[in-house]
């Protein structure tokens, strides 16, 4: 695959990349919140503004991101209000001067007020829906979320390679240490599991809440 650093994805690219799908674009660009990935609301002439993210090269494969895009799909195809990537030319993820992305319809919401009894038992439920959906089948090529991926070996990466200041290095990995211990505990308690397809970055912010009914 060939990939470009972040530092050339001029708006000129990004605007050139959702031309070269027949988007025509009005040149209204803004960037958006993302942490990994780079995300943009993009205008579109005569039409509603699409949402594009480019992401991070090297970060994923191919198969891992399309696999993403097929259990959202999924879900949307059960009505269950998620955001689907917009399939244009037969594909969900696409390429252009070496950056894949994908194209998403905007959806508009604020973060959910979580003080509400209501609005935890909806948010309840279509967790609980997803979750019934993402059991049916697994990831093949995804990372599991456990914590010997996502604790232990994150864990050792940052402590063999220099990353904690040496002042608090210590403190660092005892408390590291101390929570992987509770999340060990928590495994035990729960006893043999089955690892299933989430939502693996569910926090307010990345759920659009509305008062549609």
């Amino acid at each position: 695959m060939n990939t470009a650093p972040y530092f050339a994805l001029t708006p000129d690219l990004i605007l050139d990349s959702l031309e070269s799908l027949n988007l025509p674009c009005s040149g209204h660009l803004l960037a958006l919140n993302s942490y990994e990935n780079r995300v943009y609301q993009i205008g579109i002439d005569d039409g509603a503004p699409l949402i594009a993210k480019f992401y991070r090269p090297e970060r994923w494969s191919d198969d891992a991101i399309l696999e993403e895009h097929a259990f959202t799909l999924d879900l949307a195809s059960r009505e269950i209000p998620v955001v689907a990537p917009l399939i244009i030319q037969g594909n969900t993820l696409h390429t252009h001067a070496g950056f894949r992305f994908t194209v998403f319809p905007r959806r508009g919401g604020r973060a959910p007020e979580l003080d509400q009894a209501q609005t935890r038992e909806w948010i309840g439920r279509f967790l609980g829906r997803i979750h019934a959906v993402g059991q049916l089948t697994e990831f093949k090529h995804r990372a599991h979320l456990n914590q010997q991926t996502f604790g232990q070996d994150s864990l050792d990466f940052l402590l063999n390679n220099g990353i904690i200041p040496l002042d608090i290095a210590a403190n660092y990995q005892t408390i590291a240490e101390q929570a992987l211990e509770g999340i060990a505990s928590c495994y035990k308690k729960a006893g043999i599991y089955q690892p299933i397809r989430l939502h693996g970055d569910c926090h307010p912010s990345n759920i659009l809440w509305t008062d549609a009914g």
